[in-house]
């Protein structure tokens, strides 16, 4: 290993081979090791003998389930927003050709007991039994303002600086109830929990803006969108192109041991004897435990069933997310279903995940409001890891270490720490002004 490289990438999850993918395509020299002898890290997919040897030791997974070899079983569930920055990511990178998409049925909220769709537009929201007639009008007009903002065109502003004005303040504008800024706020825009309510309005627009926009753009129920064969594609895809762009992978190098000089910075990894030279390190937090901190743990139940989820007009895929002030939480719970039409199952079987930040040491019983929404399973499993977020000063060092996966269902906060983190390693942002229809939508795939 005599070669010096401007980057070491350690560890093959999402994060690391979304940012492999990045620096290869800039023509830096990348060198990308992973402990274990497959690809994903913790965000990895599973076939379901090895779903059993994780959560069940040595039995074996009973026959009517189907073979283990029909199972992509994700360990990091999630979607992705149509228009949002992970699919900008793929189009920019040209990562699409490696891949194939289906959107995503149904996009639901959990309000009052109750499993609803969630309206993305005015004409939606007049559709809407989650509120009163009067209701309905006051939140048409609210989408219809967002839908007509263009923070460009300060005829759309309608006399609001939206970077003054914080969203519960807006939102008083328009009269809505805190039922319909719960869902709004949470099924919308997407928040983890209500302190977006005192922060300016113009994030929460942006993200409502793109919820509708992704929704339009595939006429569907939702505005997902998931791989083929699950989100260990994705993984591999970004692999595939730091290849093409010269980037070298080596799997199943035990140890990993980041080698420092004599000012504190990197300068080199060590696996069986010996070190490859490098001027950066990127890497999840398993890699350097000295310089993160935890941060939290997430729970998730993951259940194998023969039907959808219930109040979901059979929907094949689908995501419920159930607000913190539903569920009398801190922060919001977040349901997820997959099935064999996106060939991650056996045919005729279901995967659904329950997932939450948490907050009690009782995942069963913090979990059950999102389990008992799934009706009958067949199989379920709990899962619990902790989180983890850089604590080092990556100027100082040159590590650059990727914050664990959160509960949520959706790749928003992924590729924002991506981003973020290619901006400190480069100097540079990513260009995320692509062609959007460069990956295009039938009802069938992406």
């Amino acid at each position: 290993m005599d070669v010096e490289y401007d980057v070491i990438v350690l560890g093959t999850g999402l994060k690391e081979c979304i940012l492999s993918g990045l620096l290869s395509v800039d023509r830096l020299k990348v060198l990308h090791m992973d402990r274990n002898d497959y690809y994903g890290g913790d965000s990895t997919s599973l076939n379901l003998n090895q779903l059993w040897k994780r959560f069940k030791g040595e039995q074996t997974p009973p026959a009517h389930i189907g073979a283990s070899r029909d199972y992509n079983v994700d360990m990091v569930p999630k979607f992705m927003m149509a228009n949002g920055a992970l699919v900008r990511v793929l189009i920019h990178t040209g990562v699409t050709k490696y891949m194939s998409f289906k959107a995503v049925d149904g996009s639901y909220v959990f309000n009052k007991g109750k499993i609803h769709k969630v309206p993305s537009n005015d004409m939606e929201a007049l559709k809407s039994p989650l509120m009163g007639l009067f209701e309905k009008r006051r939140a048409g007009k609210f989408f219809l303002y967002v839908q007509d903002y263009k923070e460009d065109d300060r005829s759309t502003h309608k006399g609001y600086d939206l970077t003054k004005l914080t969203t519960k303040e807006l939102i008083s504008k328009y009269g809505l109830d805190d039922n319909t800024i719960d869902f709004i706020g949470h099924a919308v825009a997407l928040h983890r929990d209500d302190s977006y309510l005192t922060e300016p309005a113009i994030d929460t627009v942006k993200r409502m803006k793109l919820y509708a926009e992704s929704v339009a753009r595939f006429q569907g129920g939702s505005p997902y969108i998931y791989p083929l064969y699950g989100l260990g594609e994705l993984p591999q895809g970004f692999a595939r192109l730091s290849a093409v762009y010269g980037g070298t992978y080596m799997l199943s190098k035990p140890e990993c041991k980041v080698e420092f000089d004599s000012e504190g910075k990197v300068c080199g990894v060590t696996s069986e004897g010996e070190t490859a030279k490098c001027k950066k390190v990127v890497c999840d937090p398993s890699y350097l435990p000295n310089k993160v901190k935890k941060v939290g743990k997430v729970f998730r139940a993951i259940a194998i069933m023969s039907h959808p989820i219930p109040n979901t007009a059979e929907s094949h895929s689908v995501q419920i997310i159930l607000p913190q002030k539903q569920l009398g939480r801190r922060s919001d719970m977040y349901v997820f279903c997959c099935s064999y039409s996106h060939n991650v199952a056996s045919k005729g079987k279901y995967i659904a995940f329950v997932s939450a930040q948490a907050e009690t040491d009782n995942p069963e019983k913090e979990l059950k409001p999102g389990i008992d929404l799934l009706g009958t399973v067949d199989e379920l499993f709990i899962d619990t890891y902790d989180r983890y977020e850089p604590s080092n000063d990556s100027s100082a060092d040159n590590c650059f270490i990727s914050t664990s996966y959160d509960a949520t269902t959706h790749f928003e906060s992924t590729v924002m720490d991506v981003l973020s983190l290619y901006t400190k390693i480069t100097g540079k942002t990513v260009d995320l002004s692509v062609d959007l229809s460069a990956a295009s939508a039938a009802d069938d795939d992406l």
